[in-house]
């Protein structure tokens, strides 16, 4: 991928991150949501933006993907006035599970009792 549209993923990524926790009034957007990736398509029309949950509370992840697509237009504005983009892309907003997943395997590990690997020079026999 190209250094500018990395510098743009990171710029959008942050400013969203901005948007979401400072401008928007909405209590439906906590600080428990996140914006954990953002990628740009190489025309820079379109923009996929994952959205992550760290309070572990992903049965409200329909919830507020319908705010944010309802917001759209708030949040494009707000791109616009904040970044200098000769135009700013149509967002999709989507839930990242990859945090999720990672909590979940975590948790499934925890309760796998696997006993510790002994070392190298570790043997029960002695020369």
């Amino acid at each position: 991928m190209s250094t500018r549209i990395d510098r743009a993923n990171s710029l959008i990524q942050k400013t969203l991150q901005q948007i979401l926790h400072f401008q928007m009034n909405d209590p439906r957007i906590d600080d428990f949501v996140g914006v954990s990736k953002v990628e740009l398509s190489p025309d820079f029309r379109h923009c996929k933006v994952k959205i992550a949950f760290t309070d572990g509370k992903y049965e409200r992840a329909k919830t507020v993907l319908d705010v944010l697509k309802k917001s759209e237009g708030f949040i494009k504005h707000r791109l616009g006035e904040m970044l200098d983009m000769p135009q700013i892309p149509k967002l999709e907003f989507i839930f990242d599970k990859n945090l999720q997943n990672a909590l979940r395997v975590d948790e499934l590990l925890k309760k796998i009792n696997v006993p510790p690997l002994k070392k190298e020079g570790d043997d029960d026999e002695q020369l």
